[in-house]
């Protein structure tokens, strides 16, 4: 059914979510970010699921966004470029809007929108050895899409930190930020999964649905008007001039004109 996720279900409930293109570190495509917003769907609508695990396949959790799929919305019409950017938004909404338990396993790297999802899970447990970065002003572009929820997951105070430095930080340095809610080593990785696991499928289902909605409406805001104001902001960042200049030189193996070592 999916050519770039699969989704696995247990006898008690709890269904896996993995990012299965390895090849490309699950960098995320416009087919990827497709298929993940069907699948969480899926899983969501699924009521013999009652917890989620989001994980990757492969040595990296996710990469970001796809690079040639970036290099498209350069060539694509304003309209295009709405479309692919609302793609994104969706389906980290349809991550977080998700009314049961969404666990997520990092390792490796989790950069751009690898940030993203690890922050719209309500508990994301990476190993110790893991690195992450919002890369997109490197390249140009801005963390819109991802920010709503990276910001709403982090405060300001914190997101000021890393939001917009594109500097890459450690699996300890993501727990102070309230990225990951622990870091692990490796070996013991499923194991902490399998200890938030355990817990969740204790409650009642209808409860833990209600709670989680609870703490999303008093919580800081994700609503249309601020998706909407992140697809805004993306599209203007592909459409201004230092998108193309950044994509570019990273393609053609050069630095782009901001870089000066």
């Amino acid at each position: 059914m999916y050519e770039t996720v699969s989704i696995e279900r247990d006898a008690r409930g709890v269904g896996w979510l993995w990012l299965d293109r390895a090849e490309k570190h699950n960098a995320m495509s416009a087919h990827m970010i497709a298929e993940i917003t069907a699948a969480a769907k899926a899983l969501a609508a699924d009521d013999a699921v009652r917890v989620v695990v989001l994980g990757a396949r492969g040595r990296t959790f996710c990469a970001g966004g796809d690079l040639g799929w970036m290099r498209e919305q350069m060539d694509a019409t304003p309209d295009q470029r709405r479309r692919e950017a609302g793609a994104l938004a969706y389906m980290l909404k349809a991550l977080n809007d998700m009314p049961k338990p969404l666990i997520g396993r990092l390792q490796g790297n989790a950069f751009g929108g690898g940030v993203g999802m690890a922050a719209v899970c309500d508990i994301a447990i990476g190993v110790d050895t893991l690195s992450m970065a919002l890369t997109e002003t490197r390249l140009g572009l801005i963390p819109a899409t991802i920010g709503p929820y990276v910001v709403a997951r982090m405060g300001e105070a914190k997101a000021r930190r890393v939001f917009f430095t594109g500097r890459k930080f450690d699996a300890a340095e993501a727990v102070a930020l309230d990225l990951l809610s622990r870091a692990v080593p490796e070996a013991d990785l499923d194991a902490a999964v399998e200890a938030e696991i355990a817990p969740a499928l204790d409650c009642a289902p209808g409860a833990v649905a209600r709670s989680k909605a609870l703490v999303q409406f008093l919580g800081p805001r994700v609503g249309e008007a601020e998706i909407d104001h992140s697809i805004g902001e993306l599209v203007a960042a592909w459409e201004g001039d230092e998108a193309p200049e950044g994509i570019g030189g990273f393609f053609e193996k050069r630095k782009p004109r901001w870089q000066s070592s």
